[in-house]
């Protein structure tokens, strides 16, 4: 499979939305799902921070992730932004064929 799931996470609801939203309308996710509320403990530059996120989950094909990586880096205000992309292993033939047809650079 050539689907991707790709987590990433936002400091507000307002960056979150903006992603996403670009995401999708330059067809580089086919939808993108919002989780608000979620805490995320980490460690940055040699000091442990707690930080309420909200995480994106992007669903795309392994060709548009290169260009999602750079559109996501441009678009976020962190330094370092989380970009995972994981291999969607299984899903509804359905809705895979609908990501692959969603994320073609000429989708309408």
């Amino acid at each position: 499979m050539s689907e991707l799931l790709v987590f990433c996470t936002c400091p507000d609801a307002e960056t979150a939305r903006r992603i996403a939203d670009s995401l999708v309308e330059q067809h580089l996710a086919a939808c993108v799902n919002i989780l608000p509320g979620m805490t995320s403990v980490y460690r940055w530059k040699g000091e442990v921070h707690r930080d309420q996120e909200h995480l994106l989950l992007a669903k795309t094909r392994r060709e548009r992730l290169d260009e999602l990586k750079v559109h996501v880096v441009m678009q976020h205000p962190y330094e370092l932004p989380e970009i995972i992309a994981v291999e969607i292993a299984a899903g509804l033939d359905a809705y895979l064929s609908w990501i692959r047809a969603q994320t073609l650079a000429f989708a309408e």
